[in-house]
C-alpha cells in the first residue's frame, strides 16, 4: 500500500449506513479485475491485481479532483486464466462463471443505489476479456448502472501505452514489471529478473494464430518482454497514464 492510499474511500471498510449515505449522484464504483497466475520467475502470482490496484487508485484520484466520489471496491481476482493454467498456482475457472459472477457483484451495487461502474482490469487473457465484454453487455440491458471499462487491448486505448505493450510481448516484461517495481519492489525477485533474457515472442500475434497457452505462445517461463529493462520510474508513468485512461473513460459516460 502506498503513502496515500489511506485517504481512498474503500467499500469494504465502510459501514452500511455509511453506504447508503453516500451521494451516489457522484459516486463511481471501481472495480480493479486481474487473476492469479504465473508472471513469470520474477513476480508474484498476483501481479494483475497489483497493477489493477495502482490503476484504480490513480483514476480514483483524478476522478476526485473532477468532484466525482470514487469509492474502491475489492478485487476481482479469480476469473479465466487458461493461458497460465498449466503454471503452478494460477487459479482458473470457466468464463461463464467469472461472467456471472461479476454480474452478481454489480447487481449488489444497483441495488445499493450506485450508478456508474469503471472496471480497472489488467488481466488480459482472451477467455477473461470474453467474460468481462459479456457480463458488461448482460450489466448494461439489465440494470440502470452505467459501466465504464476500457478494454486496454482495444484503441484508443492501447495506443496511449508502452512501446512494449503494443508489440503484445508484455506479460511480466518491462511493462508489467515496472509498474510493481514502482508499487510494491520487495515483491520483485530482482535477482531473477536481471537475468532473465528478452523474449520478443508476442502474445497478440500467438492469439491471432489460435495459440491456447503460453509454452504454445512462446513463454516457457511465464514471462513475455525485457524484465531485465523494467524501471520504478516508467512504473509510475505507466500507472499514471492508466489512471488517466479509466478517468477518461468515466467522466466520457453519461452521468
Amino acid at each position: 500500500m502506498n503513502a496515500n492510499s489511506a485517504a481512498l474511500l474503500r467499500l469494504a471498510e465502510m459501514t452500511w449506513e455509511e453506504v447508503r449515505d453516500l451521494d451516489k449522484s457522484r459516486a463511481v464504483a471501481i472495480l480493479p479485475s486481474g487473476a492469479i497466475e504465473a508472471h513469470g520467475p520474477h513476480l508474484p502470482l498476483d501481479t494483475d491485481l497489483v497493477i489493477a490496484d495502482a490503476m484504480a487508485e490513480s483514476a480514483a484520484r483524478m476522478l476526485s479532483s473532477k468532484g466525482r466520489l470514487p469509492v474502491l471496491l475489492p478485487p476481482f481476482a479469480f476469473t479465466a486464466a487458461p493461458f497460465a493454467g498449466a503454471f503452478p498456482g494460477t487459479i482458473s475457472i470457466a468464463p461463464d462463471a467469472s461472467a456471472a459472477m461479476l454480474v452478481d457483484i454489480v447487481r449488489s451495487l444497483d441495488r445499493a443505489g450506485f450508478r456508474t461502474l469503471a472496471i480497472a482490469n489488467a488481466h488480459l487473457d482472451p477467455a477473461h476479456l470474453g467474460a468481462l465484454h459479456a457480463a458488461v453487455d448482460q450489466i448494461r440491458r439489465e440494470m440502470k448502472l452505467v459501466v465504464a471499462f476500457p478494454d486496454l487491448t482495444r484503441k484508443p486505448w492501447a495506443l496511449r501505452l508502452t512501446e512494449e505493450f503494443k508489440s503484445g510481448a508484455c506479460h511480466a516484461g518491462r511493462f508489467e514489471t515496472s509498474i510493481v517495481m514502482a508499487r510494491d519492489p520487495d515483491r520483485v525477485r530482482e535477482t531473477l529478473r536481471l537475468g532473465l533474457p528478452e523474449n520478443a515472442s508476442s502474445l497478440s500475434v500467438a492469439i491471432r494464430e489460435k495459440k491456447k497457452t503460453f509454452a504454445e505462445a512462446g513463454g516457457p517461463l511465464a514471462y513475455f518482454g525485457a524484465p531485465a529493462e523494467a524501471s520504478a520510474e516508467e512504473g509510475l508513468q505507466t500507472i499514471e497514464t492508466l489512471g488517466g485512461i479509466l478517468a477518461e473513460c468515466v467522466l466520457e459516460m453519461p452521468a
